[in-house]
């Protein structure tokens, strides 16, 4: 395993890594707000101002990105279009596409940053369809987090913060979640962001765990990947051959003032191509 790099420090909690064709890295600051843009030369822009929550982003097949928050929007060349929203929905965090370009997100009904083990109100998983529908596809997650699918598309992976697991369901020919089931549980931390490699490893964001945690795909783990950060948040494949794994938090160990950071490093199985949506 590579070492790790630290990329850029100094964010509050930091969410949504995604990297683009020109291997720019997008990724927003939950607390303080505001959408980024890393290029590989080191430097960063502000793509979306101020706004706080974004807790999940993906690229655009039109150009821009769709972000989450209190409501999922696109936003390109600083207009912005909202394209799904609940009046009974605080917010929505983190969120991804299918092959077919839709959209799916998690909504968050009590407040991620609170206790854990307490009552919690449960969210939703929602598919966004190309045409702007939507569709509840199943409830009952108590702290939604990263989304994401087995390499033939036919499993969609969930991680629940709070209760500790990721949640698999089958997809079957109508698009529809069945056979839902405790896919694995972190043994280091809480499974936060989520990613997939090419030989259908699922990767988890070991919030509290400081590591990333690589699950083979029968559920068992296959690795950690420590990382000099506690509160670990999420984490995204990139590079011209996807084997750069960024991996970014809401804190530093190595020195506290550094706060929320973005590292990197080299893993050796691909990550899967993610498509740009189309909503």
């Amino acid at each position: 395993m590579s070492t790790i790099e630290t990329l850029a420090t100094g964010y509050g909690l930091i969410e949504g890594p995604r990297i683009d064709p020109q291997d720019r890295l997008y990724y927003s600051d939950v607390h303080r707000g505001g959408v980024y843009r890393r290029s590989p030369d080191g430097n960063i822009e502000t793509i979306v101002p101020k706004r706080r929550g974004v807790g999940g982003i993906a690229l655009h097949v039109d150009g821009g990105i769709v972000i989450s928050g209190r409501n999922i929007c696109h936003v390109r060349d600083g207009e912005t279009r909202i394209v799904f929203d609940l009046e009974d929905v605080p917010g929505f965090n983190d969120l991804f596409t299918d092959a077919q370009a839709r959209v799916y997100c998690g909504s968050m009904r009590s407040n991620p940053f609170g206790d854990l083990e307490g009552p919690r109100t449960s969210g939703e998983l929602y598919r966004i369809e190309s045409d702007g529908q939507s569709i509840e596809l199943y409830g009952d997650v108590s702290l939604t987090n990263g989304i994401g699918f087995s390499p033939d598309g036919s499993i969609l992976y969930h991680s629940d913060t709070a209760r500790n697991e990721v949640i698999a369901h089958d997809l079957d020919a109508e698009g529809r979640c069945v056979n839902r089931r405790t896919f694995a549980k972190a043994p280091r931390g809480f499974p936060d962001g989520l990613a997939v490699d090419e030989a259908g490893g699922v990767w988890i964001a070991a919030y509290g765990g400081s590591c990333a945690t690589r699950f083979a795909p029968d559920g068992q783990v296959d690795r950690h990947v420590d990382v000099p950060a506690k509160a670990v948040t999420s984490l995204a494949f990139g590079g011209a051959d996807r084997r750069d794994l960024y991996i970014v938090s809401a804190d530093n160990t190595d020195d506290a003032s550094l706060a929320g950071s973005i590292f990197r490093t080299r893993v050796d199985i691909p990550g899967l191509p993610v498509t740009p949506a189309r909503v």
